[in-house]
């Protein structure tokens, strides 16, 4: 190599080789840490699918008896309708509706699931739950039903004023018409105040398709216009 070269002169500059030496130190040192992300992305891919399968394990799992739970009710409420007699309700069978099946249906959504008594996490997923503390459908005051947004009561926020909402019960359907809705926090107990009417009072979370925990409660209320005699009871 000629010493009057460019490259020759360049390599004679005080620093040359020690800032070569930097430089393939700094691309060394590149490719260790992405062969740690890549070692690190290798390690961690098995251990998401494993999680995201006990996940969708668990939420099938859930669906899973809330689908076998419902039967189970429909099945029973089809049978405790038909042992029950013609005619009005007797003194004995009066004494015992607190134990009978209630089955709520809004023919505008589709909805049509048998109703369970409690509000607490087991119940609300079984099934749409009766707030225990307020009389049942049917009667004087505000009856109580909540449910989850994303499984029952996910399109009671399309019901509109005038909407009919239908309640069997003790050999007795009752029909309801939506007059209104109001979206509250949480903790806004206004909506499950005692009325001097028949009312019912529909509550979920809301807004319906908010991720994580909702903000909101959206509460639907209708008022019972007529009461008739059940027809012959039909399953799911």
């Amino acid at each position: 190599m000629k010493s009057d070269s460019p490259l020759w002169q360049g390599m004679r500059r005080p620093g040359f080789f020690s800032l070569q030496r930097k430089r393939a130190f700094l691309m060394l040192e590149r490719m260790r840490e992405f062969l740690t992300r890549e070692r690190m992305r290798q390690a961690i891919s098995p251990v998401l699918v494993i999680l995201g399968g006990l996940l969708l394990g668990y939420v099938v799992a859930q669906y899973g008896e809330m689908y076998l739970e419902q039967r189970h009710l429909a099945s029973a409420w089809q049978r405790q309708q038909q042992a029950r007699p013609a005619g009005p309700p007797s003194a004995a069978v009066a004494r015992n509706e607190d134990d009978s099946l209630t089955r709520l249906s809004v023919p505008k959504i589709d909805l049509d699931s048998v109703v369970v008594e409690g509000t607490n996490r087991k119940a609300l997923l079984l099934g749409p739950g009766h707030l225990s503390e307020t009389p049942p459908p049917g009667e004087t005051g505000n009856s109580v039903i909540t449910g989850h947004r994303d499984t029952f009561f996910r399109h009671i926020h399309e019901l509109e004023k005038g909407d009919t909402v239908l309640v069997q019960r003790a050999g007795t359907t009752y029909r309801y018409q939506v007059f209104g809705k109001k979206i509250v926090e949480p903790d806004d107990m206004s909506v499950i105040r005692p009325v001097q009417d028949s009312q019912l009072t529909l509550i979920t979370c809301y807004p319906t398709y908010y991720i994580g925990p909702a903000p909101k409660r959206l509460a639907v209320f209708s008022r019972l216009v007529a009461d008739r005699k059940a027809p012959e009871a039909t399953g799911h």
